[in-house]
């Protein structure tokens, strides 16, 4: 795999799962899902589960495969959830998750103070509503207050 060198990422990407409340997935079954996509193993570089644990997937200095365009400049953390029992967007994030994504960025932007946290929608050319709310919003109001 290709190193992600740290000075060039300019992104940290919030994605979801886009599963139901009830599929309390992790690192394991994203990455057996990746690779039956053909990918190398899991996209992200994190997963936090639904009782707000976070795991480790790809390493900080491997490029991930999380948002086509932006990975060799972006870090990618993945929330479990996003839709509903139709398959409609939701967010459906709890307390916990919503926790540790707050701590884990402001981690991430500690390590890299260039980049940006964006919503996978809010790359160009994204046609989906990843991470299923508005993450720049939510930054400003929880961690930039």
């Amino acid at each position: 795999m290709a190193n992600l060198i740290q000075s060039n990422v300019r992104h940290i990407v919030v994605h979801c799962s886009a599963t139901q409340v009830k599929s309390d997935i992790g690192v394991k079954e994203i990455d057996r899902m990746h690779r039956e996509q053909g990918f190398l193993s899991i996209g992200y570089h994190f997963v936090i589960r639904r009782n707000g644990e976070v795991e480790a997937g790809r390493q900080l200095n491997q490029i991930g495969a999380h948002a086509s365009g932006w990975n060799d400049k972006s870090i990618g953390v993945c929330l479990v959830g996003g839709i509903d029992k139709a398959g409609k967007a939701e967010d459906n994030f709890t307390y916990d998750q919503y926790a540790t994504l707050a701590y884990l960025l402001i981690r991430l932007r500690d390590l890299f103070p260039k980049a940006t946290i964006v919503g996978h929608r809010d790359l160009p050319n994204v046609k989906k509503d990843c991470p299923c709310f508005d993450v720049r919003k939510w930054v400003k109001e929880t961690i930039d207050q």
